[in-house]
């Protein structure tokens, strides 16, 4: 569409705010059930319920901050600014989570709770906001996929800075204290995610505004989003996506520790290769979806992502060059979908304001962010509760033929059949090429007929005086 392509240094800034995010997000994904379990000594069941308890408090904390973004009013737009506010309260928390103090386990387990409630809040607070923005600097549906794979590139290189660094620097800031090591390493990741949000803010612009603006109250937002029917499938697949990726990575260190029998530095070459393979994966989302559907390159990936997934069960874990190429494809595939996981939830609130008349961006996106944390939750919880049920100990020199099966099923058989479930979610979705076009024309002339309205009136009356008729 004319006048909605972005500029290079826009698309880098946009990824750059998701790239601060994933500084800490991606070591919650890759390195926190590890280092509560092994590192902050809480037991593998008790983390599973951590994880997915907190996600009870995001029902409540995620609309609402969806509706607060939606009626921000400032200078820098609606969603823009809180990128500005909330970068350093969440960075602070986030290192308080990766600090181990030397109390009682019973004061420990407050201590894991109240600082990952506290991260969680000031991360609604900041994703909800960055990733309402997507929808709102471009309503070209193939700008997005662009934009959307800069935004995944970057991801990974900071998923690729912090898995080639954290533990590295864990070992050098600790020098054998490991609870030290992470909380200094941690402290130094984040504050490169930092200046992340704060390069993002710096270069983004908002454009997109609703046809017709809204003045409801909270209430009635949440009530006419659900008449988005493609909303709320879209909630389906945003939880069903992020589940499988996410027991797979969640594993990854146990995997390379205990059945394959690897170093510390071992694992750190081999979860980078693998962020490598996942960079590739989101150039791969926009050069596919330039020939075809982005739902049909969505279904088909996943489709290969769980047959790749079940042939992973089969290799020796032995077999490290293998094994290593295995990951490596394995990654590259699971990266595909993410950027047309985000352009959908953008196409999917143009069909709601399409649909209903009215735009609740935040409301919108604040729905997709609860789902996609409840499925990390729910996917943390299972890790820890799959621990704890094949007999995970922590401590030991070495575990069990069970457990070392029950770590295997959780990098392979489970994600595989995650990625199945997901495939068929993506059938539900009827928001094609063809019909996304038909959507953008009907909203530039609703957009364009109210700018109209509103312009002509004005200068209409004012060339009618006190009394006078025409």
């Amino acid at each position: 569409m004319k006048g909605s392509a972005l500029t290079f240094r826009e698309k880098l800034g946009y990824g750059m705010g998701d790239a601060g995010c994933n500084m800490i997000n991606g070591a919650i994904m890759l390195f926190l059930t590890y280092f509560y379990t092994d590192i902050f000594g809480l037991a593998p069941a008790l983390v599973g319920g951590l994880l997915l308890s907190v996600r009870v408090l995001d029902a409540v904390t995620d609309p609402i901050m969806g509706a607060i973004a939606d009626r921000t009013q400032s200078r820098w737009g609606r969603f823009r600014p809180w990128l500005l506010w909330m970068s350093l309260p969440y960075v602070l928390f986030s290192v308080l989570m990766f600090t181990t103090p030397e109390w009682t386990y019973n004061s420990k387990v407050i201590y894991a709770f109240v600082t990952y409630f506290l991260m969680s809040l000031t991360y609604t607070a900041i994703s909800i906001p960055y990733c309402s923005l997507g929808g709102v600097i471009t309503n070209d549906p193939h700008e997005r996929v662009s934009c959307q794979s800069y935004r995944f590139v970057m991801v990974g290189v900071a998923t690729l800075i912090l898995s080639l660094s954290l533990l590295p620097l864990v070992d050098w800031f600790g020098q054998g204290d490991k609870a030290r090591g992470y909380q200094m390493a941690m402290s130094v990741l984040a504050l490169i995610g930092f200046f992340m949000f704060l390069f993002c803010f710096a270069t983004v612009r908002e454009r997109i505004r609703p046809a017709v603006p809204n003045n409801d109250d909270l209430k009635n937002d949440l009530r006419d989003v659900w008449k988005n029917d493609q909303w709320v499938r879209m909630l389906l697949l945003t939880f069903c996506n992020v589940c499988p990726g996410f027991i797979r990575m969640a594993a990854t260190m146990y995997y390379v520790t205990w059945v394959m029998g690897q170093s510390t530095h071992f694992a750190t070459l081999f979860i980078s290769l693998g962020v490598v393979g996942m960079m590739i994966g989101s150039t791969l989302a926009k050069v596919l979806t330039d020939r075809w559907c982005k739902l049909k390159v969505f279904f088909w990936t996943n489709i290969l992502l769980a047959i790749f997934s079940c042939g992973f069960y089969w290799l020796n874990p032995h077999a490290t060059t293998l094994v290593v190429a295995a990951y490596f494809v394995l990654n590259i595939l699971h990266q595909i979908p993410s950027p047309l996981h985000w352009s959908l939830m953008a196409d999917v609130d143009d069909y709601g304001e399409w649909k209903t008349g009215k735009r609740s961006t935040g409301i919108s996106f604040s729905g997709n962010l609860f789902f996609l944390k409840v499925g990390l939750a729910v996917a943390g919880a299972l890790v820890g509760f799959l621990l704890s049920w094949y007999g995970y100990d922590a401590g030991a020199k070495q575990q069990s033929g069970d457990t070392l099966h029950g770590i295997v099923l959780m990098f392979t058989i489970i994600p595989a059949v995650g990625y199945l479930i997901t495939a068929g979610v993506v059938r539900l979705l009827k928001v094609d090429n063809r019909l996304m076009h038909t959507i953008q024309q009907d909203l530039a002339l609703r957009r364009e007929n109210f700018r109209e309205l509103h312009e002509i009136r004005p200068s209409h009356a004012a060339t009618i005086k006190p009394g006078e008729v025409k």
